[in-house]
């Protein structure tokens, strides 16, 4: 190695708990929200790899925004939870745009668990009736538990359900919520027919409810899956909704619930019913009351981006 080369031994490492001291969910919300605002479009970003590694895959996320280059690797094992282990598990690393220099290290997983949330919460805060305080959680997995806190900035939220599989989780996930001073209790499906926001952060194959629960007005947020043969929303629910999506593109190749919605005949990308998140936040399109209001997130490489450039490393 020669001395004008970088000393990768010397590359700062940023912690979990580094990034979540420097960043709450309100300034990864308004990081997702500036990116969007300041004229980047979604659909410029690179698309994310699939590559199929041992038990499971990984997933490649590039990204350029600005002065900064990243790119976050991470791992999907379907076997792990089984294991004790976290499905997805992610490492982030920063370079500098003008030399592609590393910059760090940075864990990613935690990028995964303020981002996504974060955008969802940018799409929320626009398409949430003002007064909604009703939210019904599907899932009990970091996901669940970090848009409730991110959903909870945004609204009063006065009655928060959970809805899980497994007890066994679920009940540690309402124990983290109250550590964080959010009061939620155990939910079931029927509950949809009340809640004026639906989190759907699972990772089932299936639609979680019937769509006809679903009462006009009502926020709905699936960002469980990234794969194109698994959902969480029923194709009915897109046809008669207002739908946002990050970019249309990245949609009709990753989102199941775009994607078999558009092979059943509910959804296409000339409907006049679909929009972009860019196309929320530049106000083309304002939230409707004579139907569901639905947000389809998969997580793209340029939200972590986004996020990343709030830190001081």
């Amino acid at each position: 190695m020669t001395a004008a080369r970088m000393d990768a031994s010397a590359l700062p490492y940023v912690t979990a708990d580094q990034v979540r001291q420097q960043l709450s969910a309100d300034r990864a919300r308004e990081l997702i929200e500036s990116a969007l605002r300041s004229g980047f479009d979604p659909a410029e970003d690179a698309a994310r790899v699939h590559v199929p590694a041992g038990s499971g895959h990984l997933l490649l996320m590039p990204s350029s925004l600005g002065s900064s280059v990243g790119v976050k690797i991470a791992s999907v094992a379907p076997g792990n939870p089984a294991r004790g282990l976290p499905r997805i598990q992610a490492v982030y690393l920063l370079l500098d745009a003008e030399t592609l220099t590393p910059r760090a290290l940075l864990d990613g997983s935690v990028l995964t668990a303020l981002r996504t949330p974060a955008t969802t919460a940018v799409a929320g805060d626009r398409l949430c009736s003002p007064d909604a305080h009703r939210m019904v959680v599907f899932g009990s997995g970091p996901q669940a538990v970090e848009h409730t806190v991110a959903m909870s900035r945004i609204r009063a939220l006065e009655d928060i359900r959970l809805i899980g599989r497994n007890p066994e989780r679920t009940r540690p996930a309402i124990e983290e919520l109250a550590h964080r001073g959010l009061d939620a209790t155990w939910g079931q499906p029927e509950d949809v027919g009340q809640a004026e926001i639906i989190i759907c952060a699972t990772s089932s194959a299936e639609p979680l409810f019937d769509h006809r629960l679903v009462k006009d007005g009502a926020f709905v947020a699936a960002i469980g899956s990234h794969e194109p043969d698994r959902r969480e929303l029923p194709g009915e629910l897109l046809h008669r909704s207002l739908v946002i999506v990050e970019d249309r593109g990245t949609a009709f190749r990753e989102a199941g619930d775009v994607v078999l919605a558009a092979k059943e005949g509910h959804l296409a990308q000339s409907s006049p019913n679909l929009y972009s998140l860019a196309e929320l936040v530049a106000a083309e399109i304002v939230r409707a009351e004579d139907r569901p209001n639905v947000f389809k997130g998969t997580g793209m490489s340029w939200q972590d981006l986004a996020v990343v450039a709030g830190l001081e490393v």
